[in-house]
């Protein structure tokens, strides 16, 4: 991406807007374009500034945020959105995942790690908060329904394609990735894409919980930890 990441901020609580402002006012590499106080203001803010990334709280007045994603998701616009919230409850989660949010954070995580998320996302990832993460796994796969089928289907994938599995269903971000296996970010996405039709998954999560089913990553009380996926 040439030029610094445009950011359309979206929170009823001017606070918080003011807060990631001038945080971000002191970065070279992302530039706040706008900022809306409830989802339908968001909308008509994404279609008019066309912004990289929206950073969106959920519950807003009048439209709110997990409509105003669903929105921005399925119009022209080029936008993606990462949602930005104190309420990270199941029904948030889901509503945010399935209208099309590239992340979910909340907003108790550091700073540094809200505006990290801004720049994974506005490079085509997709990036979920690690507690938000390991609440997935535990809500859809805590009874690890149909496990002999899925390690059936796992049969049809590569060493190296479980290796990204792996390290997917551990929270990692396409970059993360990259690094870990030191190949190209390129790279990671097309090992993604090869997973998405090899597995019938529809996105992130559902490879998330397919890792998991596997047997790929174990949940402890503390984190996603990656088991040994065998040599690289």
């Amino acid at each position: 991406m040439s030029g610094p990441v445009r950011v359309l901020l979206a929170d009823d609580q001017q606070l918080i807007r003011t807060a990631l402002r001038m945080v971000m006012a002191d970065l070279d590499d992302v530039e706040v374009v706008g900022e809306a106080s409830d989802g339908a203001e968001a909308v008509r803010l994404t279609a008019q500034l066309a912004p990289d990334v929206v950073v969106m709280d959920i519950r807003m007045p009048g439209t709110d945020g997990i409509e105003a994603t669903r929105r921005i998701t399925e119009s022209s616009a080029p936008a993606r959105v990462v949602v930005l919230t104190t309420f990270d409850d199941d029904d948030h989660v889901y509503g945010a995942l399935r209208a099309g949010a590239s992340g979910f954070l909340v907003k108790d995580m550091a700073l540094d790690d809200i505006i990290g998320a801004v720049r994974v996302v506005a490079a085509g990832d997709a990036l979920i908060a690690p507690s938000v993460t390991r609440r997935l796994i535990r809500d859809f796969a805590s009874s690890r329904p149909e496990l002999a089928r899925t390690r059936r289907e796992l049969t049809r994938v590569t060493e190296r394609e479980r290796e990204v599995l792996t390290l997917v269903g551990s929270g990692l971000s396409n970059t993360e990735i990259a690094a870990e296996l030191c190949i190209s970010v390129a790279t990671a996405k097309t090992y993604l894409t090869r997973l998405f039709t090899k597995l019938d998954a529809r996105d992130r999560v559902q490879l998330v919980i397919l890792a998991y089913e596997a047997g790929l990553v174990s949940v402890g009380p503390g984190q996603a930890s990656p088991r040994a996926a065998g040599p690289r």
